[in-house]
């Protein structure tokens, strides 16, 4: 892909050019839009209960485990050293707590939604019910009139000053303030999951006051409010920046090569298959490399839309 949008209309957008997208669907596997038929779709969107039980709490022993550890520890490498893992810890928890809001957990409904809203949304200020309603919305129609993050979406590519500015105001915590606003004007409107959210942490806070180590929870909470927005814009961007309202998922969704420091830092579980999870948002995310090596084998994603690596996207991003 090369490293500078393209123009529709006389507004400049990150959409691939039509040469890059070539017609080649329907196939036997696949549909007009890229969805897979019936039996590959089947045989996709199976998920083990039991796999995805490992996968929490190998999350759980990453996240939790790291600030238990350097409250242990209680030396200041040990909480510097969790402070920046636990970048990637909240990365971790809200990328299982969207497997959740789309039930791909647990076959059971109940069980999904505890363990996703109570052990990975809430502990990350992530109310899951409502954030499956608008996330559902973005599905329905990207870029559409009802898309919930329009004003985070739009606008790509943008001068490089611009950009730094968005990554500053994230790193230094300006961007969190404005969530903890809306979340203190939830509370104040009665709203059930704020209320949760706020008990979920004052139970983690208090726990750390009672052994001793309130910088354990200074550690969630600061990583949460900085290192963390940080990489949920870089993904967020990487994922539907610049691109545009369309039947074709190509041009809403990118497609960025997987590095493994990629895959460590900011896209674990594969959500970086991102164009694979709008094709179909059933499909379970230790199935997206296979649904994108399809679409791959199909010829509708070609090597002309794909970024080289999400530091060449970023710069792609912020060249405008």
């Amino acid at each position: 892909m090369t490293e500078s949008g393209t123009n529709v209309g006389t507004v400049a957008t990150m959409v691939p050019p039509p040469a890059a997208l070539p017609d080649v669907l329907p196939t036997d596997r696949l549909n007009d839009r890229g969805k897979p038929t019936r039996a590959l779709r089947d045989e996709l969107r199976r998920f083990s209960d039991a796999r995805s039980a490992l996968t929490v709490i190998g999350c759980l022993l990453q996240t939790f485990g790291v600030v238990v550890a350097a409250a242990w520890l209680h030396t200041w490498w040990s909480y510097l050293l969790a402070f920046v893992l636990m970048g990637r810890g909240h990365v971790c928890l809200n990328i299982l707590g969207h497997e959740a809001a789309h039930r791909l957990l647990f076959t059971n409904r109940a069980a999904n939604d505890a363990v996703g809203r109570w052990l990975l949304s809430y502990p990350t200020f992530s109310p899951m019910l409502a954030y499956r309603r608008a996330h559902f919305a973005h599905h329905r129609d990207e870029m559409g009139p009802e898309e919930p993050d329009a004003a985070l979406y739009a606008g790509y590519p943008i001068p490089r000053d611009s950009w730094h500015r968005k990554l500053r105001r994230d790193a230094t915590g300006v961007s969190a303030v404005k969530i903890f606003r809306g979340l203190l004007r939830s509370l104040r409107r009665g709203q059930a999951e704020a209320r949760y959210i706020l008990a979920v942490h004052v139970v983690l806070l208090a726990t750390s006051i009672v052994f001793m180590r309130p910088l354990a929870y200074v550690v969630w909470f600061v990583s949460w409010s900085t290192i963390w927005r940080v990489l949920n814009r870089l993904r967020a961007i990487a994922e539907h920046g610049g691109m545009v309202r369309s039947r074709d998922r190509r041009e809403t969704t990118h497609v960025v090569h997987q590095s493994p420091l990629a895959r460590f830092w900011m896209v674990p579980y594969h959500t970086g298959w991102h164009l694979a999870h709008h094709v179909d948002m059933g499909v379970p995310w230790r199935n997206l490399p296979r649904l994108h090596a399809e679409l791959v084998d199909s010829g509708w994603v070609v090597e002309a839309i794909e970024y080289p690596s999400y530091r060449a996207f970023w710069r792609a991003c912020s060249s405008g």
